[in-house]
């Protein structure tokens, strides 16, 4: 290339640049262009072009996300690999099912080459194998990935039932998944690695939550015993909306809720989380727990015994006797 199409401030290609500048390109794409290997090698230099992966380019101003390492990565895929897991989610449009912070600190696509053909390897891929069947894949926005079906079965097959339940709620979400569909496929899994998680966790995926912390708190609910929840329960009061609840029993006026840093830690989301359950703990004599993270996980995590104790003072107010079920 004689001279480099460049932005105004010099610091982007520009649009006169002859490949594409928001997706990735591979080596014999710039070259049916006319772009040259050196040519490559010279605006990688100069911080204008990046190579994701062996032969395929990317422009700097496209930035980087799943989605781009995808598609890099679906350049060079063998044709008998598959984006798996939390990735083939974040495609079909379940965002929810990443990793935590991984919008931050990307993660290898996670990626499944038919058994017996060898994994795929490099920076970029999570290499593995696993049994697929024709019925299994399809393509989402051009690339290899597993169905919505197989992706939330392969979701809740995995050691940890919070995640296992987080990534099948996710994928119920999205629509198109019934209940009987996801508990029929569970058999075809007898004998793999983690399947009696996805057992314990199939017949429990519910599209209403609406984030991995409200998956786990349901989760906490049902080992504590506590069962019928509904997720997003809305409270009215004359026909007035009140409150919308992350878990709720308007029969006996419980309700569980999850307080993450995102949605409630400024202090006017505070003084809102404090007006509103105030409201319906005095006027509506509902009980309110409060679950925060340091409650949901992690080696000093009580929200079980939040949940109870809860649940008792629900029960006291109702004149009830308490009794759990487990």
């Amino acid at each position: 290339m004689k001279t480099i199409p460049l932005t105004t401030d010099g610091r982007f290609l520009g649009p006169a640049f002859p490949l594409p500048l928001d997706r990735p390109f591979t080596l014999d794409q710039a070259r049916a262009e006319g772009v040259r290997s050196p040519d490559l090698t010279r605006l990688c230099a100069l911080g204008l072009l990046r190579r994701p992966v062996r032969r395929v380019y990317l422009a700097a101003q496209a930035g980087d996300s799943p989605l781009l390492r995808s598609q890099a990565l679906a350049l060079v895929l063998p044709p008998d690999s598959y984006i798996v897991d939390r990735h083939a989610g974040y495609l079909h449009g379940a965002d929810m099912v990443l990793a935590p912070n991984e919008h931050l600190h990307l993660s290898p696509v996670s990626v499944a080459r038919l058994s017996d053909r060898g994994r795929v390897k490099g920076d970029l891929a999570a290499g593995g194998e696993r049994a697929l069947a024709p019925y299994d894949v399809t393509e989402v926005m051009g690339l290899p990935v597993t169905t919505r079906l197989r992706t939330a079965l392969d979701l809740g097959r995995v050691r940890n039932p919070d995640r296992a339940i987080a990534g099948m709620d996710a994928m119920v979400r999205l629509g198109g998944l019934s209940p009987a569909e996801i508990l029929a496929s569970v058999p075809r899994f007898a004998g793999q690695r983690w399947v009696r998680t996805l057992r314990e966790i199939a017949p429990l995926a519910d599209g209403r939550a609406e984030s991995p912390p409200e998956s786990v708190l349901r989760l906490r609910c049902l080992q504590a015993g506590i069962e019928g929840l509904v997720p997003q329960l809305e409270v009215h009061d004359d026909g007035r909306f009140l409150a919308r609840l992350d878990l709720g029993d308007e029969v006996l006026r419980f309700a569980a809720e999850y307080d993450g840093v995102a949605f409630h830690s400024s202090e006017r989301q505070v003084a809102n989380d404090l007006d509103r359950r105030a409201d319906l703990e005095s006027t509506q004599d509902w009980t309110i727990v409060v679950v925060r993270n340091e409650n949901l996980v992690g080696p000093h995590q009580d929200a079980e015994l939040l949940l109870r104790a809860g649940v008792r003072e629900a029960r006291r107010r109702a004149g009830r006797r308490i009794h759990f079920t487990r």
